[in-house]
């Protein structure tokens, strides 16, 4: 638009000057070397035109030539650029097909045309990895460790590599460094919490998580039984290496953070047994006794009263029950106590109205040791003890990932390895909890489908 203006304007302001000097005419006279040369004005102005064009002409063409070399080597890298970057998409393309020699040709061909490494070197490593070639794939991502700009895609790979090898160590290295170069990464955070927990490294992943969750990258309600977990695990931990003021503190937290964790309450508890807080340790399983009563607990609200001491022990389990007197672990604990202290018919009174129709196995070897104890019936003994064989089982700790039960509890499944899911109950009620929630997975369109044949 402003060189159409200054076009219009220059174009204007000849024709006026030619419509000045017709107006006005006039000669131009030229002194040169003792000669004289008369020339109209007119014929004079458009000489100087003319010379003026002329030289811009000239200087036009000059400009030109000289930069032709420069022009002519600009069109040929743009070319080659051009081409580079086709045989990048190619080449990607390739990768994501599964071709690896054409994926390893399109590398070499873009890296020719480019000969900028960091836009060939994730293909080539890429193309490696598809032959089978992991030596020359680690070089490719080692290399782009040193380039701040491939530096993050680098670790990425080296990453995948060594999880596939198995080494956690080299994996868990890669996702820390990574996590460094960037700190906001959902799926830098959450490899890197995985690895810590797979390597029971607590207090740092409680760090990680605690990032993860300012990063919004995991849900509130999620968040909230992945820390009680994390936490009780850095109490273990403390715990392993002789810090039992730690550890303390880290169960307390978790019990902060997840109200009624029955987990959190027995690491508690046992960790005040052996600083020797029996005030607050006393405390701490009534408060629990009315909700979550556990043989652990009972076993450590009398842990300071001599084994031989038993009318003492059975008051203690007798407070212990009018806190919770309809739960079988309550009556359990007494009759554990009456049974040696060798009170047997209280200690019958409070079995039978736990026999129910199918009685468990704690409850049937009591009876059996209650009969052998007793009246030294052997008949009964025996009956008491096919009896336990065949009785339902007693409550343990069970993943509610995978249905694995077992006898102390722990941050990972040791079948799954899924964080924090073992909880505390029978595996009748974990099986059908396990089967509802499949049975709510199953297709909606397909009503017959069983569950055995999933």
């Amino acid at each position: 638009m402003i060189k159409t203006i200054i076009f219009i304007f220059a174009t204007a302001l000849v024709v006026w000057v030619f419509v000045w000097l017709a107006d006005y005419p006039g000669s131009l006279s030229i002194a040169w070397y003792g000669g004289r040369l008369e020339l109209d004005l007119t014929i004079a102005f458009i000489g100087t035109l003319f010379f003026a064009i002329s030289i811009g002409i000239f200087y036009r063409l000059w400009w030109t030539i000289r930069r032709a070399p420069k022009a002519i080597s600009k069109v040929w890298k743009n070319n080659r650029r051009e081409r580079g970057y086709k045989a990048l998409t190619q080449g990607m393309v390739a990768v994501a097909a599964g071709d690896s020699n054409e994926a390893k040709r399109q590398a070499e061909k873009a890296d020719n045309y480019l000969g900028d490494p960091p836009l060939t070197m994730l293909l080539s490593a890429q193309a490696a990895q598809l032959n089978g070639d992991e030596a020359a794939a680690t070089r490719y991502f080692q290399a782009m460790l040193k380039r701040p700009e491939t530096a993050f895609l680098g670790l990425r790979g080296l990453l995948m590599q060594a999880e596939r090898d198995g080494d956690r160590v080299a994996a868990l290295s890669y996702a820390s460094r990574a996590n460094i170069l960037k700190p906001k990464t959902p799926w830098v955070l959450s490899k890197l919490f995985e690895l810590e927990v797979q390597q029971l490294h607590w207090k740092s992943a409680i760090t990680t998580l605690d990032q993860s969750i300012k990063a919004n990258s995991i849900k509130s309600a999620e968040a909230q039984n992945l820390r009680a977990a994390v936490l009780l695990g850095c109490s273990i931990e403390s715990e392993t290496s002789g810090e039992h003021a730690e550890a303390l503190r880290y169960s307390k937290r978790a019990q902060k953070e997840k109200l009624n964790y029955l987990p959190a309450i027995i690491q508690t508890a046992q960790l005040m047994n052996k600083a020797g807080k029996r005030r607050s340790l006393n405390k701490l399983i009534k408060e629990t006794w009315g909700q979550n009563p556990h043989p652990i607990l009972a076993d450590l609200y009398v842990s300071d009263i001599e084994e031989g001491d038993h009318l003492l022990r059975i008051k203690k389990f007798e407070e212990l029950k009018e806190l919770n007197p309809d739960h079988a672990e309550s009556r359990i604990a007494l009759v554990r106590s009456l049974i040696d202290a060798k009170i047997w018919g209280p200690a019958r009174t409070h079995l039978e109205k736990l026999c129910t129709e199918k009685p468990s196995s704690r409850i049937c070897h009591l009876m059996a040791e209650l009969e052998e104890g007793d009246k030294q019936d052997a008949e009964k003994v025996r009956h008491w003890l096919v009896k336990a064989t065949d009785a339902p089982s007693e409550a343990t700790w069970i993943c509610s990932s995978c249905g694995t039960a077992t006898f102390s509890w722990a941050p990972l499944c040791h079948r799954c390895g899924d964080l924090g899911t073992l909880a505390w109950g029978t595996t009748e009620n974990f099986t059908s909890f396990l089967e509802d929630r499949v049975i709510r997975k199953l297709p909606k369109k397909d009503p017959n489908l069983e569950l055995g044949n999933i």
